[in-house]
């Protein structure tokens, strides 16, 4: 099952409605939106730091080579732990 991927008009579009609407839980507005209410807590505190606006660079999109390799060295190493955790289970189940 892949994550849902909301253009920024859509989240804009949802961050407007929280605002405009105090008096609503966020939990009902996730309910008319489709979406998880931690989801509408995330886009508002984001857009609160941006004076209210959505604001996302997009997927891949990287200020520097140098961001670029960062991103890709740590993806790697998170990629890499997970498979050692996997190998300790396993040798955890096997080892028996």
């Amino acid at each position: 099952m892949t994550k849902p991927v909301f253009d920024d008009e859509f989240k804009q579009g949802v961050v407007d409605y929280v605002n405009q609407h105090p008096e609503e839980s966020k939990v009902s507005i996730a309910k008319k939106f489709g979406i998880a209410d931690s989801t509408i807590h995330k886009w508002v505190r984001a857009a609160s730091k941006n004076g209210n606006k959505i604001e996302s660079r997009g997927s891949g999109n990287f200020s520097s080579d140098e961001a670029k390799e960062i991103a890709r060295l740590r993806k790697e190493l998170k990629d890499t732990q997970d498979a050692l955790e996997v190998l300790k289970k396993a040798i955890g189940i096997l080892g028996k």
